[in-house]
């Protein structure tokens, strides 16, 4: 997969926020304008013991969700774990595993917000503009915003507000579980984002291809820590970056 990637990832937190308040000017927020054929899932994990990062990327076929191609890397973090500015430690990873795929999705889904995001410009919104490719951001927990819990049936859903402003939404996937919260990430709207979603959602309460993406970078983390050949890091420079560690896991 080509990438025109022309964004700088070599800065400190303040240039990152400066820089997510450039790229903003560039989300498009617009109904799904093609057919889908291949839907992606990206998703990113962490060790608790080590600086490492696991992305992986897995392609679907779409209605049928059936696994087209999947990828992995993983590296040492080279940003900070900071909440709302994630994607410029969790993006330059991502963008390898895409550089590596063969299969071009026409939507992705990523694991972490769109424009439900401080700045308007998650992690979903930031890979959609360098990609140039829709995405969508689902996430299990909230980051910014307030809502009214939905209804208990599946397919219900609350707007997600902040400031006056409809960010996304809070979507049951499940009758009886926890919604997720869902919002446009770029070259997609909120409607085109619940509808993706909930046609991905098979028996679980998130969507096939993150769910998929969640396995297998999950599995490369723990293939690793058993001291397999698979996941093993790539080379890095010698650099380390004991003191930000992250949690495992976190709004993106």
């Amino acid at each position: 997969m080509k990438i025109n990637n022309t964004c700088r990832w070599d800065i400190d937190c303040r240039g990152a926020a400066a820089i997510q308040n450039v790229l903003r000017r560039e989300v498009r927020l617009v109904p799904l304008a093609k057919q889908i054929r291949y839907i992606a899932g990206a998703d990113i994990s962490y060790d608790r013991e080590s600086d490492l990062i696991f992305a992986g990327v897995v392609v679907l076929g779409y209605p049928a969700l059936s696994i087209v191609e999947k990828k992995t890397v993983s590296e040492e973090a080279r940003f900070p774990y900071v909440p709302g500015l994630l994607s410029f430690r969790e993006i330059p990873p991502l963008l390898k595993v895409f550089k590596m795929l063969k299969t071009r999705p026409d939507v992705i889904i990523c694991d972490g917000q769109g424009i439900a995001h401080p700045r308007r410009f998650g992690l979903a919104s930031h890979l959609g503009v360098v990609l140039g490719v829709p995405t969508i951001g689902c996430a299990k927990s909230l980051l910014i915003g307030e809502f009214k819990a939905p209804p208990q049936r599946k397919g219900a859903a609350s707007e997600l507000i902040d400031k006056g402003e409809v960010i996304g939404s809070a979507l049951r996937t499940r009758k009886g579980v926890k919604p997720v919260f869902v919002s446009p990430g770029h070259l997609t709207d909120l409607e085109s984002a619940r509808r993706v979603v909930l046609e991905t959602c098979t028996k679980y309460r998130i969507p096939e291809p993150t769910r998929q993406a969640h396995i297998l970078v999950n599995g490369q983390r723990i293939k690793w820590l058993s001291g397999g050949n698979e996941g093993a890091p790539e080379q890095s420079g010698g650099l380390t970056l004991r003191s930000l560690r992250p949690p495992p896991a976190g709004p993106r």
